[in-house]
């Protein structure tokens, strides 16, 4: 049968009366609340659940308030707050984080963005006004390949919990906690592409009709409305694109890690790993 996870300290017996779809949906109740590996109840902001409210509502000032500096720092700045509490939720492994490694993911982080950010504005001053609207995008892009790595950067140095397809810890592996950030990074760019690629295309339209002109204030609630469709489908996708429970073969972790497996696990050829959202 399935395999069904149960929150710490319960014995993994079904209540009487309970049928197996009401035990399939509390299943996937208590897998989005809390974390796979701590078992801790995860921050309601930092929940993939909260991904489109939040991301929808602070895009779309982005994507709207892209013309002065203030606003730019300012919108980016609430970008990586948002995404340093949805990075530490949904990390890899059991491992503690300190404060000061958090400080220095958040800083540095924030600081990518807001210097990919104001650089590309001047950069792009002179050019059409639609590749302007570009880049909230790229710094975007940008902060999530420093903010990701370093909010997991414990993982990066001590390696992630690996096991055998019965769910059997072997170890730690670098290796895999490599593999588990590269591919967390390559979704988290995707799932914002749609929201900041496609409402810049349709706005800079709009904003040559007469309907925008008369009704300015219109401008952020149709950007909002705009990047919330784009999430309702691009963040169920991006989150699909590679599987939370990964794999690696054997041959492919460092040469510690794969002696260790053999030994303790002879018949293991394929490790599986939480990978983190």
């Amino acid at each position: 049968g399935n395999l069904i996870r149960c929150p710490p300290g319960r014995a993994g017996k079904v209540p009487a009366g309970v049928t197996e779809d009401q035990l399939w949906r509390a299943k996937y109740i208590y897998d989005s609340a809390f974390h796979p590996d701590t078992g801790e109840k995860m921050v309601l902001v930092g929940r993939m659940s909260a991904q489109v409210p939040m991301n929808m509502t602070i895009t779309g000032c982005m994507l709207t308030f892209y013309r002065t500096t203030p606003a730019v720092l300012f919108w980016q700045w609430v970008n990586q707050s948002f995404n340093a509490v949805v990075n530490y939720t949904n990390r890899s492994g059991d491992a503690p984080i300190t404060t000061g490694q958090l400080g220095t993911a958040y800083v540095s982080a924030t600081t990518g963005a807001v210097v990919t950010a104001l650089g590309l504005k001047s950069l792009t001053k002179h050019l059409p006004s639609i590749i302007g609207r570009f880049v909230p995008f790229a710094a975007v892009a940008a902060a999530n390949c420093i903010n990701i790595p370093l909010m997991r950067q414990r993982e990066l140095k001590l390696g992630i919990p690996i096991l055998d397809k019965d769910g059997n810890r072997l170890g730690e592996s670098r290796a895999a906690a490599r593999q588990a950030i590269a591919q967390v990074v390559v979704s988290r760019i995707g799932m914002a592409a749609p929201a900041m690629a496609i409402p810049p295309v349709i706005m800079n339209a709009l904003e040559k009709r007469a309907f925008l002109k008369r009704y300015p204030w219109m401008n952020a609630p149709l950007q909002v409305g705009l990047v919330g469709l784009c999430l309702v489908f691009a963040t169920p996708l991006c989150c699909a694109l590679f599987p939370q429970k990964s794999s690696m073969r054997v041959s492919r972790l460092e040469p510690e890690v794969q002696a260790w497996v053999r030994e303790k696990s002879p018949c293991t050829e394929t490790v599986y790993f939480n990978k983190g959202l």
